[in-house]
């Protein structure tokens, strides 16, 4: 599995990011290319080689020649994504780091996600930050972004648009909840939300086990000499071992307890028929003691319209939350294999160096009508036969 492994030497930020990227072998003039086609005007992109404490790392700077004189909400950020020529998985990306912001953003201000006006963060500059991060991984085919603990500065203060706030600034320490960080005595700005957002949307935790065999590192840097440490950021690109295959999906669930549950398994159905990793119902005892069932589905994130749709208009739900997941599945093939039924097609899962075949409840139920067996007779004799030499 390839993945990208952020060594946070003194904080991280959405230009130290692109930088290291670049510097681990990206290309800028494709980067660029690549973010023209957000249709974004008045920016451009630069990239310089900085020695910071010996080390020769990419300083990247967004030069901005038109500055919009408007405050942007996180409908237009996302409206500016989706009609772009990006790739599905650089604007899915691009949007769940946007969203980590914009749930912090709202949470420090108190008021709803699509009450929150972006300055620095809606700004061209950590636009343009945001969206090459999620294409510099895909160009990269990364499958996973791991990371060290974040640092932060403390006992400082940082210039916003409203004003004076601490270091670490309110929306980087939120966005980090949860997460392992660092706090150090730096008086400056380490990680920005922008270099926080990153990190929470993106990376699967710390690499505390697995050999990786790097095969690219670069070297990201920020404007500013820090006399405590090097300002820099560190990535590898390698490939590491594991017997797990990542994947961040979503779920949506909702509670409902004034519909009749003999709808439930035409739209767990027609939920299947859309596409959805898994949807399920859940009994539950709802507020003033009323019987109800949670409606919960797994899903990629580029199917999350079109399964709110469905679940809209087939259920009587006001309603629904949505939470970015992290899942972990076995790696895992489709295979035919022989038996005293003939050829059997069987899942083949390798987990600490051996394998086991999984029977596929379609293939029983195939070969129970053809022969008159009772079902679970038919898992009984696969299991024993396809199983037991490896036992």
């Amino acid at each position: 599995m390839k993945i990208a492994y952020f060594d946070i030497i003194s904080g991280i930020s959405g230009d130290m990011t692109l930088g290291a990227f670049i510097s681990a072998g990206i290309s800028i003039d494709e980067l660029s290319s690549e973010l023209q086609k957000l249709k974004l005007n008045g920016f451009e992109l630069s990239a310089r080689h900085i020695n910071r404490n010996g080390i020769a790392a990419v300083q990247i700077e967004v030069v901005i020649s038109e500055q919009p004189d408007y405050h942007r909400h996180p409908k237009d950020i996302e409206k500016l994504i989706d009609q772009s020529d990006l790739s599905v998985k650089v604007k899915d990306l691009s949007k769940k780091i946007f969203y980590e912001v914009a749930a912090a953003e709202a949470k420090v201000h108190n008021v709803s996600i699509d009450k929150v006006h972006f300055h620095e963060v809606g700004a061209i500059d950590s636009i343009v930050d945001i969206v090459g991060t999620a294409i510099c991984l895909e160009k990269l085919n990364i499958q996973a972004v791991y990371t060290s603990p974040v640092k932060v500065g403390s006992g400082g203060t940082v210039n916003s648009q409203h004003g004076l706030l601490p270091v670490p600034a309110p929306a980087a320490i939120e966005i980090l909840k949860n997460y392992p960080v660092i706090l150090t005595e730096v008086p400056f700005e380490l990680t920005t939300p922008t270099g926080a957002a990153i990190v929470k949307a993106l990376s699967h935790g710390m690499l505390t086990t697995g050999k990786i065999q790097v095969s690219s590192i670069g070297y990201g840097t920020g404007s500013h000499d820090i006399e405590q440490m090097p300002n820099l950021l560190r990535v590898l690109i390698g490939d590491i071992e594991t017997p797990y295959q990542n994947d961040d999906i979503v779920t949506i669930e909702t509670n409902i307890d004034d519909m009749s549950p003999v709808i439930f398994p035409y739209i767990i159905e027609k939920l299947l028929a859309a596409g959805v990793l898994d949807a399920y119902l859940v009994p539950i005892i709802m507020k003033k003691g009323r019987p109800g069932f949670l409606l919960s589905t797994l899903l990629e994130h580029a199917k999350i319209e079109k399964i709110l749709e469905i679940i809209f208009q087939e259920t009587t739900t006001l309603g629904v939350r949505i939470q970015p997941v992290e899942r972990k599945k076995l790696k895992r093939e489709k295979k035919q294999v022989d038996s005293s039924f003939g050829p059997v097609n069987v899942k083949s899962i390798v987990f600490e160096e051996k394998e086991q075949l999984r029977i596929e409840f379609e293939e029983c139920k195939r070969i129970a009508m053809e022969k008159n067996i009772p079902l679970i007779e038919v898992y009984r004799i696969l299991d024993r036969e396809l199983n037991a030499e490896k036992e």
